[in-house]
């Protein structure tokens, strides 16, 4: 009778003892860290859309396997191109062996998803569409300069953190990817990284939507700190707002968006995305809208979440990159809402105190969270005060001026 070994029964553990003791310490930490994220979205600490998914992801990816040295990767046409070199053929360590097959299981579940979706971009454009269908383009239409002003001015962070970046050695690819974080827009820095930076996306996109994930913690305060009481308490209503018809407005969609698609093509997946999502809302056409809204957006955020989490392997952390995108990141998001603080200052001035300045940091265009902050902000003075209509203007606006900026990135940064 052959002796069981214990080491081949529970390669996973059993690999613990046989690489090397920091990728085993980063992989307990991402655990925890998984455990953290998902616990914090199980609560609604934060988003738990995208937070959720991705700690579970986190958790199982980093117990299921553990990554070993390189060794011959599979072939690229099977393997994850992120992943692949972690994996490979050892014959000659039978404990090793068995990881390695448990590895390949766990892995490749998920890779159809992967190659279809995420290596595209795909995936962003599914977001997208579902963004599209429950976005309300009323006060954009209806004040379409003042939401602009506010939108351009939120896009501080989008603009100074590339030469941040850039100083701090990143390479122009890297450092455009990186500012998109201030545009607070995750499916927007999903695509340009992939685009840009292919070998970092994983980071950035995960550094991007850990932030964008707990900006009601931070976003409310920064705005008490940069605008005046006074310039917050400016009562603003629902009825100040033109009544737009939906003739009006799917006119709109089909126009903006084959125009920003001849005028930056490199955008146009994600232009054409949200103008589609917008026309089926607009349409009435309830069982696609239905479908976008519900059924295509919150599966996309699942897969998006999921796949990210799975992608966070100790390779990636430990990677000293990181800690670099951990300070460009919360600083693109920070100017970006400082920004966001000015353009408001200003319009409340222009508009001679009609304009709340909490509109401002709604420019951010984390879509509707910046816009739900804004009204979060107001009512704490009155309770009285719905800005959230408003808020949406400049809000929609920043999801068109950060694809600009990103098209700009896109095509011109490799020129560089």
């Amino acid at each position: 009778m052959n002796t069981i070994d214990l080491g081949q029964l529970f390669p996973a553990i059993s690999s613990l003892f046989q690489i090397d003791p920091t990728i085993a310490i980063a992989r307990i930490a991402l655990i925890l860290i998984g455990a953290i994220l998902a616990w914090l979205g199980v609560k609604r600490i934060t988003e738990p859309l995208i937070l959720v998914p991705m700690g579970l992801g986190m958790i199982f990816v980093n117990t299921a396997q553990f990554f070993l040295p390189p060794y011959p990767p599979f072939p690229s046409m099977y393997g994850n191109p992120h992943l692949a070199p972690l994996v490979g053929s050892n014959v000659s360590n039978p404990v090793m062996a068995a990881t390695e097959q448990v590895i390949a299981s766990t892995l490749y579940w998920l890779q159809p998803i992967y190659a279809l979706t995420f290596l595209n971009g795909a995936i962003a454009c599914f977001v997208f569409i579902g963004i599209g269908a429950m976005t309300d383009l009323d006060f954009l239409m209806a004040k379409p300069f003042t939401s602009f002003f506010l939108a351009v001015f939120a896009e501080l962070g989008t603009i100074l953190t590339f030469p941040l970046a850039v100083a701090m050695g990143f390479s122009y690819n890297d450092a455009a990817s990186i500012a998109i974080i201030g545009g607070a827009d995750g499916p927007m820095v999903l695509f340009t990284s992939l685009k840009l930076s292919p070998k970092l996306f994983v980071p950035i996109t995960v550094v991007a939507y850990l932030y964008l994930s707990i900006l009601y913690l931070f976003q409310g305060k920064l705005s008490e700190l940069t605008i005046p009481r006074k310039m917050r308490m400016v009562r603003m209503t629902p009825t100040d707002i033109r009544r737009v018809s939906p003739r009006e407005k799917i006119l709109f969609a089909i126009i903006a968006g084959g125009t920003l698609s001849l005028l930056f093509p490199v955008a146009s997946p994600l232009i054409a995305s949200f103008f589609i999502g917008n026309v089926i809302k607009e349409a009435q056409i309830e069982r696609l809208k239905k479908f976008a809204d519900e059924v295509f957006l919150n599966g996309a955020t699942f897969f998006l979440g999921l796949m990210l989490g799975i992608l966070v392997t100790p390779d990636v952390i430990l990677d000293p990159k990181v800690v670099k995108l951990l300070i460009l990141g919360i600083t693109a998001l920070v100017l970006s809402s400082i920004g966001g603080s000015i353009g408001g200052i200003l319009m409340y001035y222009i508009s001679r105190g009609k304009v709340n300045a909490l509109l401002g940091p709604a420019g951010v265009s984390c879509v509707p969270t910046t816009a739900k902050i804004a009204q979060k902000e107001a009512q704490k003075l009155d309770k009285r005060n719905y800005i959230i209509y408003h808020a949406m203007g400049p809000n929609v606006a920043g999801v068109i001026t950060t694809a600009i900026i990103s098209a700009i990135y896109m095509t011109i940064v490799p020129l560089m």
